[in-house]
């Protein structure tokens, strides 16, 4: 058993440098579909569904796609400004999806609803980045 890990092991460890690469391209990827889809803004959907203002019906999927793609953007940045802006979208992202929940989904909290939803993993990566930063 030990030889079959430690084969594995020395095959995937070559690609653990992606390990937080796909979390952030996979979290950009999602927040930028979730702002997307409110288009053509400001959003009739926000609008109608949550009572929303026209002006909060157009910052809402310009926040969700200017978190999505700052996160993407700040692993290219090397210095500590990349540290920065990958928290700042963090937090874009942690107080969207918070709202989502309090706002959407407020029947979810606490249920099985809430864990098996893609927002509360959503929510989990953001707050990763935001406590953690650029980690690579």
């Amino acid at each position: 058993m030990q030889y079959i890990d430690d084969y594995i092991n020395s095959i995937l460890s070559r690609f653990a440098f992606l390990d937080f690469w796909i979390l952030r391209i996979f979290l950009g990827i999602a927040f930028c579909i979730h702002g997307y889809q409110a288009f053509p803004l400001p959003s009739k959907g926000l609008m109608e569904w949550f009572n929303f203002s026209p002006i909060l019906a157009t910052l809402v999927p310009i926040a969700a796609i200017t978190g999505g793609s700052v996160i993407i953007i700040a692993g290219f940045v090397k210095n500590p400004l990349g540290n920065l802006l990958t928290r700042l979208s963090a937090l874009i992202i942690v107080v969207y999806m918070g709202f989502a929940f309090f706002i959407a989904h407020k029947d979810w909290f606490i249920s099985s609803k809430l864990f098996t939803s893609e927002q509360i993993f959503l929510f989990g990566i953001g707050l990763f980045f935001l406590l953690r930063g650029k980690t690579v």
